[in-house]
């Protein structure tokens, strides 16, 4: 079967990786020069199913405001007369009930955890190197009440079977030892032992380059003009480069899938969530992390990645801008400073933003369309790069019509019983697409 997979991600590549392995022929288009250059270039690097949670919650409107205030604010909303961001914001309000975190973060922890172990047999079969560490996660709690709040947590990690440990100061600095300097600041940790971390950039350069041996065709390059339809089915791409086609078709542009789905009567409840990230060279190894923290507080992640530390965080509404902000730029500082004050230069620190694929529940958007012949595999939020290999195992199985290895119950666009509106155009007319 030919396959056109729109987007070149983490998320776009790897699928294509474990499709032409499958047999299938495959064809990966993208406005890019090369794969894993928006989102998915410069991450947290967090492969981290343990902490794989949604956004939305018990108690998160009330921390929403507190977060709103804070100097250091982990949440900034640009006001927006933007229809797509209220209806997005109401919807994951809507998500904000204990009954409803519990179903969306075991949605979640059953697909991270089937792609870790994805990961570390495609590492094993392969030999694929990325600054990959396999040290666990650390959440930090700086107030007491951060640190009883876990419970709700821990009680989904046991029944999924997700190795955990609560520690206190003398058992995170144990996996830590770089934290000494600012213990005084911590009141405890909980670790998730397996959770790993990657430079997900040097990840999909690699696993690219492997697809292309088998066969995989990337255009590099190429935007997506229009795409054309007939009846209930995708009869082909219009793109920069010519009228592409193929038997079957995958979105998988992150932010951007709603702009290329909605012409086709799809709607995709996906918005961008902005991200930023600071990428700070190391200059004494024994104070800088191990592995990686998660500040509960300013919502940031700090990683080791070879010779580098990536500070990742942040949550800004503001559609499809771009810009690099100043002021969050500050914050990533704090954060590492405040927590490793010796461990990098944070001068020569090289500054990032991408937009995350957010959908109200958490949960990304995996599994068949209202077209026959188009598969949806989007809106993984923040959570790609962690996602990235059981997606691409999953999309794989799907496409090829074997039955998927773990159960895929509330991952498809059907959980939302939307009710699809058919494009009235003739037959066969083109659809334009703004994606690119």
């Amino acid at each position: 079967m030919h396959v056109l997979i729109l987007g070149s991600g983490v998320i776009g590549t790897t699928m294509a990786y474990y499709m032409a392995r499958d047999g299938h022929q495959v064809t990966v288009v993208d406005r890019q020069p090369g794969p894993a250059l928006e989102t998915s270039f410069a991450n947290a690097g967090e492969v981290s199913p343990g902490y794989s949670a949604p956004w939305a919650g018990p108690g998160v409107p009330l921390k929403a405001i507190k977060w709103l205030l804070m100097h250091n604010s982990p949440l900034v909303i640009k006001p927006m007369l933007d229809p797509a961001m209220w209806r997005w914001g109401l919807a994951m309000l809507a998500n904000c009930t204990a009954a409803r975190y519990r179903v969306n973060k075991s949605r979640m922890v059953r697909l991270a955890e089937y792609s870790r172990d994805c990961l570390r047999q495609l590492r094993a079969e392969t030999g694929i190197r990325y600054d990959e560490r396999s040290q666990g996660t650390l959440q930090l709690f700086r107030t007491q009440k951060q640190l009883d709040g876990v419970g709700k947590d821990v009680e989904i990690l046991e029944d999924f079977g997700v190795p955990y440990q609560v520690l206190d100061r003398p058992g995170y600095l144990e996996h830590e030892p770089a934290l000494a300097d600012v213990q005084e600041k911590f009141v405890g940790a909980l670790r998730l032992p397996g959770d790993e971390t990657g430079d997900c950039y040097k990840f999909t350069s690699e696993i690219a380059a492997m697809a292309a041996e088998l066969g995989v065709d990337f255009r590099f390059g190429v935007s997506i003009d229009a795409i054309e339809y007939a009846v209930d089915r995708i009869s082909g791409v219009r793109t920069s480069a010519g009228r592409l086609a193929a038997d079957h078709y995958v979105l998988a542009l992150g932010s951007y899938s709603p702009l290329l789905a909605r012409p086709l009567g799809i709607d995709l409840p996906i918005y961008p969530v902005k991200g930023f990230s600071i990428t700070v060279p190391i200059t004494d190894a024994e104070r800088a992390p191990q592995s990686t923290i998660m500040d509960e507080t300013h919502k940031v992640a700090v990683t080791r990645l070879g010779d580098r530390i990536r500070v990742g965080g942040t949550a800004q509404l503001s559609g499809y801008d771009l810009q690099l902000e100043a002021g969050r730029r500050r914050t990533l500082e704090f954060v590492v400073q405040d927590l490793f004050p010796r461990g990098g230069d944070v001068g020569r620190a090289e500054f990032w933003t991408g937009l995350r694929p957010m959908t109200p529940d958490g949960t990304p958007i995996i599994g068949d369309s209202p077209y026959s012949n188009l598969s949806l595999c989007t809106g993984h939020g923040t959570l790609g790069w962690t996602m990235a290999a059981g997606t691409g195992r999953l999309m794989s199985d799907l496409v090829s019509g074997r039955r998927p290895e773990i159960d895929t119950e509330g991952l498809a666009l059907s959980r939302y019983r939307r009710t699809v509106s058919k494009p009235t155009h003739t037959q066969g007319e083109a659809i334009q697409c703004k994606a690119s």
